[in-house]
């Protein structure tokens, strides 16, 4: 089914994919608007255009494919699924984010993965090619999040007080010197053999969406942020 999304309005738009027949569903001519598949599952979006906020919130099993870049809290608290974004995405990519994986080709911008949770065989991923803005992982407590910097100059590409309230997960950074600001609450160490092994199928399967050889970017050096067990954010939590 092809949907043209020009002029038309977003909850027009969300009723006819939400109500439509077909599992395979092209949307051209986006232009910004909200809340496309909230909530959906059992159907594969290809969006052409620039979709508005939270695209993809709550998704529960759909995989959505945006060629452009989008706007802010894709994937807001989505548990299953996945989004592939060729291009950059805005702030708030993977808001609180409890399952299913999240591509971005290019760039996010601020607060990228807060308030990321992991439960039981839920493990969310956040993949983002570029570069991330300030607070990254902020308030991260599970799943994944990897930095692979691409056309970076070695720098770390996040922005300032990466991983601050930090209490679960991890973050892959790759780049070979630290942000100096990195809050109390994080331990930084080089990836090790067993970090690059689980690192291995995310990059591989990142550059398997956009066309693009894994293996300079696996012999390049990563570090990677834990959570320090002594902070005061983790007896706060029931699950960490």
């Amino acid at each position: 089914m092809n949907i043209n999304a020009s002029q038309m309005h977003f909850k027009e738009l969300n009723r006819q994919v939400r109500e439509a027949d077909s599992k395979e569903i092209v949307i051209d001519n986006c232009i910004g608007q909200r809340y496309i598949a909230s909530g959906l599952e059992g159907k594969s979006l290809s969006i052409y255009g620039t979709p508005g906020n939270a695209l993809g919130a709550y998704l529960n099993g759909c995989r959505i494919e945006v060629f452009g870049n989008t706007q802010e809290a894709v994937g807001d608290t989505m548990n299953d699924g996945a989004i592939i974004i060729h291009g950059c995405a805005g702030d708030a990519t993977g808001y609180g984010m409890r399952g299913g994986k999240i591509f971005v080709e290019g760039d996010t911008g601020y607060r990228a993965g807060i308030h990321m949770k992991a439960y039981e065989d839920k493990w969310p991923l956040l993949v983002i090619g570029g570069k991330a803005g300030s607070f990254l992982g902020e308030y991260q407590a599970g799943g994944v999040i990897a930095v692979l910097g691409l056309h970076s100059d070695g720098s770390a590409p996040v922005g300032r007080f990466c991983g601050t309230g930090m209490h679960g997960g991890k973050i892959f950074l790759r780049c070979d010197r630290l942000p100096g600001d990195l809050p109390p609450q994080v331990d930084a160490r080089e990836a090790d053999a067993n970090d690059m092994e689980q690192l291995a199928p995310i990059v591989e399967e990142y550059c398997g969406y956009f066309d693009k050889d894994p293996q300079p970017i696996l012999k390049s050096h990563f570090f990677i942020l834990t959570p320090d067990t002594k902070n005061p954010y983790k007896q706060l939590y029931t699950a960490n």
